[in-house]
């Protein structure tokens, strides 16, 4: 491991569906990929899904590198959640989905959230006593599940990194990398 490439033989999965948001996915993707980590897309379903901006206007399609029902969590040593409204909304309704984003989170590995990404943590009952910070229209679910909600551009909680919207990927890309390089479990 270097400096410069402190992710240097780490994959990471980053599961996503249509309707994902174009920067939430590709921006991480990035920045892992330069830090040395290789990336896979994990979606619903084989062959691509359709990115958008603000939730309205279609961008780029990216081709997806394997099915989540194929896919396992012991292939990976972290897992990055975009967001978007419909992405996350679609995974929350994928068993398959949902049991593989459990299977990071019981198995301590890290967590990375952004914009309306945590709903999949929320899904799984994963964000009791966590602090955590989101899209401001999750605030009350993630609440309601037990979170402390706090309006931060970056929050980084037992091993789960979680970001607010586009705007703070800067930081929430370099609280990622230094996460993702730590290589350690994490009590939840």
């Amino acid at each position: 491991m270097t400096t410069s490439q402190p992710l240097q033989g780490k994959t990471v999965a980053i599961l996503a569906a249509d309707g994902v948001e174009q920067i939430e996915l590709t921006s991480p993707r990035e920045a892992l990929e330069q830090a040395g980590a290789t990336t896979h897309l994990i979606s619903l379903e084989a062959g691509q899904i359709q990115s958008m901006k603000g939730d309205i206007e279609p961008k780029d399609k990216y081709s997806v590198d394997k099915a989540v029902a194929g896919a396992s969590a012991d292939d990976y040593d972290a897992l990055v959640l975009p967001g978007g409204t419909v992405n996350p909304d679609k995974l929350r309704l994928s068993d398959d989905a949902m049991s593989f984003v459990r299977s990071f989170y019981e198995g301590g590995k890290p967590i990375a959230a952004i914009c309306h990404g945590p709903w999949s943590l929320s899904q799984i009952g994963g964000v009791t006593g966590l602090k955590l910070t989101s899209w401001p229209s999750l605030r009350r679910e993630l609440e309601l599940g037990g979170a402390q909600w706090v309006d931060q551009e970056v929050v980084q909680d037992k091993g789960i990194v979680t970001s607010r919207k586009p705007d703070d990927l800067p930081a929430f890309n370099r609280q990622i990398v230094e996460l993702f390089a730590a290589s350690g479990r994490y009590q939840r």
